[in-house]
């Protein structure tokens, strides 16, 4: 099996050590080997959540400059922020709907615009899924279900040796049951993108 490396990069309060458990939860109901680290810097503030998972058999946890296969991106500055991880083949999916840091929201600084941000993860990675992951989120039942539909989105590239059908069986056992039924729809929405 090869060795996959993914990186996913969120900000505090959307999800990221959700959607990392439930891809590692799949991977151990799949048998495949995995490692996996995380950093929560100031999560509880709205700061960065980045989670490596490593999927075959690997001696680090970690992810070193340009070694990313997949980028996950919850929001899109944290996905440029990331950016460092990959290199011309690494696959990039984000959600394109900012959720602009408090020096933007509050006018001292500028946020990028989406097509700026789009041309700069272009520059460097090798491919780019940018949707509204936010709306799906919405339309699956809940906004907070951002982080489904983004697993959905990589479900759907075939690039884990993880299947469909084991993320969707562990976010039926693993996450909460009365979210259930809008994490199911909101990585059905996602894998259509």
């Amino acid at each position: 099996m090869n060795v996959i490396r993914l990186m996913i990069v969120a900000v505090g309060g959307q999800g990221n050590l959700l959607a990392a458990k439930v891809l590692g939860e799949a991977a151990l109901l799949a048998d495949i080997p995995f490692r996996m680290s995380e950093i929560h810097g100031m999560a509880q503030r709205g700061g960065v959540v980045e989670s490596a998972m490593i999927f075959g058999d690997a001696a680090s946890s970690l992810i070193s400059d340009g070694e990313a296969d997949i980028l996950a991106g919850f929001e899109p500055l944290e996905t440029l922020r990331a950016l460092g991880k990959c290199n011309k083949k690494t696959v990039v999916i984000t959600n394109s709907t900012p959720l602009p840091p408090f020096a933007a929201a509050v006018g001292q600084a500028t946020y990028p615009g989406s097509s700026e941000l789009q041309e700069l993860i272009l520059d460097r990675a090798g491919s780019l899924n940018s949707f509204d992951a936010t709306a799906l989120a919405t339309e699956a039942g809940n906004v907070m279900a951002v982080n489904m539909v983004i697993l959905g989105a990589l479900a759907a590239t075939r690039l884990l040796p993880i299947s469909a059908e084991n993320i969707k069986k562990t976010i039926r056992d693993k996450t909460r049951k009365n979210f259930v039924e809008v994490n199911t729809k909101a990585f059905e929405l996602g894998f259509k993108q």
